[in-house]
């Protein structure tokens, strides 16, 4: 997937406009746009730096360079980025909560 349709990705499903995602990282709508529509192909590795942080991704995953092939296997290792974070009690209540969410889902119900 290129960078421009994985922006386009990530900026639809946290819901902003364009301009609201050029507002955050300091560009202008028509610069966020031409890299969403590949016109811009090689955006600065400050720009990257900004847009991953904004979109809380890596930027590797943005460049296409890492190991991730999909925003939901990119948002589930920063999920687990976060987890090792945190101490053993909070990883705890964490556990807990989880265990309650699967304890909820029908039998059948699983996702991949």
């Amino acid at each position: 997937m290129s960078i421009g349709a994985k922006l386009t990705e990530l900026r639809l499903r946290k819901g902003e406009s364009l301009q609201q995602t050029a507002d955050a990282v300091c560009v202008s709508k028509t610069h966020v746009w031409a890299l969403e529509r590949g016109n811009t192909k090689n955006p600065s590795l400050d720009l990257l730096k900004k847009l991953s942080d904004h979109f809380k991704v890596t930027v590797e995953y943005l460049a296409g360079t890492g190991e991730v092939s999909s925003l939901d296997e990119e948002v589930a290792h920063q999920f687990f980025r976060d987890f090792k974070s945190l101490s053993e009690p909070e990883r705890a209540v964490l556990m807990q909560t989880l265990e309650v969410f699967k304890n909820k889902r029908p039998q059948g119900d699983v996702d991949t």
